[in-house]
Order: C-alpha cells, then structure tokens, then sequence
C-alpha cells in the first residue's frame, strides 16, 4: 500500500513538472513572438503587448479575444460575455464561442438562451419544435402541450321561467360548470360551462306585488296599532291602581281611630247564684 502511495506521489510530481515546462515554454513563445512583452499590466492581465493587449491572465479570470476592426485584442474577465462559455485549463482559462444560433451556453453542445427566431429544447435551438410540443413565443422555448380541464356540473337550478317560480306550467332549469385548467395555444378547447333543459312543475298563483306589499304594511300599522292601545290600557291600568293605593293611604292617615265597642259578655253584670 505504501509503494502504491509512492508512486502515485512521484507521478502527480511528474505531472506538475510537466505543466510548469508547458507554460514557461508558451511564456518565452510569447515573448519571442511579442518583443514589447510587459509585466506589468493592468486589468487582470499576468502578461501583455501594446499590440496585442493581454497575452495571458492572472488566476481564476478568463482570456477571450475582442474584435477591434481588423484587430484582435485579448482581455481579461472574471466570466465570459454573451455568446461564449467558460473552459478551465491547468495553465489559462478561456472563453469560447457558442454555436450560431445559441445566445448564451453552458458548454457548445448545450445553450441556454437561442437566438431570436429559434426555439430552446433540452439545451438545443431548432426552428420548429418536435411532435407533442408547442413554441412558446414568451420564453421562446418549446413546450408541452396543455388540454384544458373543467370541473364537474353543478345541481340542477329550481325551474323558472322569465325570472319567476310560479305562474307557470313548464320552464327552464339550467346547470353550470368552471374552468379550472385553460388550455395551450395547439391544447384542446374549453367545453360549453353551462346547458339548460325544459322542465315542469305543478302551476301555482303568483302573489301580485302591489297587494301584497300593501297587506303587508296594513298587517304591520295593524299590529303596531294594537300594540300602542295594549301599551296605553296598561299605562292606564297602572296609573288608577297606583292612584287608588294613594287615596287609601291618606284616608287611613286624616280618619281617627275608632275605639272597639265592649262586647256583650262584658256588659252583662255577674248574676248572684247565693240566695
């Protein structure tokens, strides 16, 4: 196991040695082929030309070549711009360009965005989307398909005819229902949300609206009629007894009190049963 460890620690070894080789040799390239190499560059470039601008970046940014007439500049960026995606390399990381007709992408075979006049699926653009899928002009992506979908029939409504239940022999009942998915542009259309039937029921006088307020308003000034002459027979009631009771309290009061008349066995004299 140790051997095992040792000789995957002299190859790594060997490995890094190797890239460090590659990129001071790309280096000394560079400055052979670029005699104004600087160091001392500005705007995330490790190496530049004043022809060329950057020749290489500082770690973690991304070199991408900028068109400038005829002339291509490299620069130096922290994430690539619109249109290219991100490679890493052990010695530079680059941005390269996405397929024509992708906008933005996360590798050349996989876009994120296309461009106008194509539709996104599963990372590709196509100009038409494939069967069991619509384009959607919003997002520009493709799709699925969606029906729509309704609930279920409410009860049967009570019979009526022209806004009324009664006066009449034959009617209408009617029944409705609610849309609860709508469906996509090429999705199946929505059914009819309501359906009526003819009906019947047993015939039955309607109550005339005239008379039938005014009976009402004559019950009700009837009953408060009522009411008033029982409130006002025992307000009366109320006011005699009460006044009764006072009479009697001060005729009790002004009267003398009469003394009680002895009775008769008082008055007979005691009869002398000695002779």
């Amino acid at each position: 196991m140790q051997l095992r460890l040792i000789s995957w620690f002299f190859i790594a070894l060997n490995f890094m040695e190797y890239i460090g080789s590659q990129h001071a040799s790309r280096v000394r390239r560079q400055g052979r082929m670029h005699p104004n190499v600087s160091q001392g560059c500005q705007g995330g470039c490790a190496t530049c030309s004043d022809y060329n601008g950057c020749l290489s970046c500082k770690p973690r940014l991304f070199f991408v070549l900028e068109r400038i007439g005829m002339k291509q500049i490299g620069v130096c960026l922290s994430s690539c711009p619109s249109g290219y995606y991100g490679t890493r390399y052990p010695d530079i990381n680059k941005c390269a360009k996405c397929k024509a007709d992708c906008d933005t992408c996360f590798t050349r075979n996989f876009c994120t965005k296309c461009k106008s006049g194509f539709y996104l699926n599963s990372g590709k653009c196509l100009e038409k989307c494939p069967d069991g899928l619509e384009a959607n002009n919003h997002t520009m992506e493709c799709t699925s398909i969606v029906h729509c979908e309704a609930s279920e029939w409410s009860p049967w409504s009570p019979c009526t005819k022209k806004g009324k239940t009664c006066g009449f022999k034959r009617g209408n009942e009617v029944r409705v229902r609610e849309i609860v998915q709508h469906p996509s542009a090429r999705g199946n259309p929505c059914p009819a949300t309501s359906e009526s039937r003819k009906c019947m029921v047993q015939r039955k006088r309607c109550q005339k609206e005239g008379k039938g307020k005014k009976n009402r308003e004559e019950k009700r000034k009837k009953s408060n009629k009522d009411e008033s002459k029982e409130s006002r027979q025992e307000s009366k009631g109320r006011a005699a007894r009460r006044q009764n009771r006072e009479q009697r309290e001060n005729n009790n009061k002004t009267q003398p009190k009469k003394r009680k008349a002895p009775s008769k066995e008082q008055n007979l004299a005691p009869v002398d049963t000695a002779h």
